[in-house]
């Protein structure tokens, strides 16, 4: 029997948007922990709060994004959300405090919702329900690219300190990617024709354990570009460029495997080798370590994501899946937002080895919870 085809014009035009989108954000990934200490004179904890405070206002509007995205269809909210992200980063450019700068984050985050519940919706109506992780994991892959590239462009264009001109290169990738939503034309599916609910509770139990999860990457992406200098390396993007590549590799190679494992089985491996690539980096304080620990760390992740949002995904309508969408990657938003305040102390205090090791434990907790509630929820 011939399979429906997956990767059609819209798909990949949804996924070079989402692409433009994430290289977009990821510019400034290495270069806001180094603004935050550096010209705004802030400390560790001030990093973790002007990086996780993206997340905040993404939680908080996320839901409202699942239910336009039901309601209006997915191609309003992509639009809406990338010309704030798009704004937002450019005015970075004025952010000469880390309040301001920390103001400008929470909008940036607004956008982040209303752009991805649209756009992973939108990927999910096109796939077929036995091939959905397939279909997240090649959309991912336009995520991770971004982080991959991101990083690398943020680090060049910084050069000697040049803070402005990273704000506007980014904001202009962000324009790139709007430009590009505007061409997508979202294949008609059934609305639902009453409000769906603001909280899936499918998604309540893959989101809870993809927040165990994201905690290890908000330590990660917080932190490791100030660990990686305390190391003697002159910048992290080489390290990202580890993470993200092999993280692209697996999901490209493997894109079915959430699909033929079984999205539980596949996050429970996923979750127990991230806690040991944590783990790892936690106590083996040298740059080779580093590098060794990302590696290992990656592995982990690669699967993480699309087989806990196929699990969220599982069994329900166009009309509810960008409720689904939302209540999954509002757990993300937890993670992203609480994690690097939280762990901004945790690093004042014990240093970023103890950041890691904590990202280990909450990862252990994840996988118990799965182990715990996969039958219930999943034959294995």
């Amino acid at each position: 029997m011939r399979r429906e085809r997956l990767v059609t014009p819209t798909f990949v035009l949804i996924g070079l948007a989402t692409l433009a989108y994430f290289v977009s954000v990821s510019v400034v990934l290495p270069v806001l922990p180094l603004y935050v200490r550096g010209p705004l004179g802030g400390d560790d904890v001030s990093v973790g709060v002007t990086v996780g405070a993206f997340s905040v206002t993404a939680l908080l509007v996320r839901p409202w994004a699942g239910r336009l995205a039901d309601r209006r269809g997915r191609r309003l909210p992509m639009l809406i959300g990338i010309g704030v992200v798009t704004a937002s980063v450019a005015a970075y450019v004025a952010a000469d405090s880390v309040p301001l700068l920390v103001a400008l984050r929470l909008i940036t985050g607004a956008g982040e919702a209303l752009f991805f519940t649209g756009a992973a919706s939108a990927i999910a109506d096109m796939a077929p329900d036995d091939r959905r992780g397939e279909a997240i994991s090649f959309f991912s892959l336009a995520l991770w690219t971004g982080i991959a590239i991101g990083p690398v462009i943020g680090e060049v264009v910084l050069g000697d300190a040049r803070f402005d001109r990273v704000w506007l290169v980014a904001a202009a990738l962000g324009l790139a990617a709007f430009l590009l939503a505007l061409r997508v034309r979202i294949p008609q599916v059934e609305w639902a024709d009453h409000p769906s609910r603001l909280i899936h509770r499918g998604a309540l139990l893959p989101g809870t354990a993809v927040l165990a999860s994201i905690w290890g990457a908000a330590a990660f992406f917080a932190f490791v570009p100030l660990y990686a200098r305390e190391l003697g390396l002159s910048g992290s993007r080489t390290v990202f460029v580890v993470f993200s590549g092999i993280v692209l590799a697996i999901r490209f190679v493997g894109a079915r495997l959430p699909d033929t494992m079984g999205p539980m089985r596949t996050a429970r491996v996923s979750l127990a080798v991230s806690a040991c690539g944590l783990a790892l980096m936690g106590v083996w304080g040298t740059t080779a370590g580093l590098f060794a620990a990302t590696a290992v760390y990656a592995v982990g992740q690669a699967l993480a994501f699309p087989a806990l949002m196929a699990l969220a995904l599982r069994g329900t309508s166009p009309g509810e899946r960008g409720a689904a969408i939302a209540t999954f990657s509002a757990m993300v938003d937890v993670g992203f937002g609480i994690g690097p305040a939280a762990l901004g102390f945790v690093a004042h205090g014990f240093g970023y080895g103890g950041v890691f090791l904590i990202g280990s434990v909450v990862a252990v907790l994840g996988l118990g919870l799965l182990l715990a509630r996969s039958r219930a929820a999943e034959p294995a």
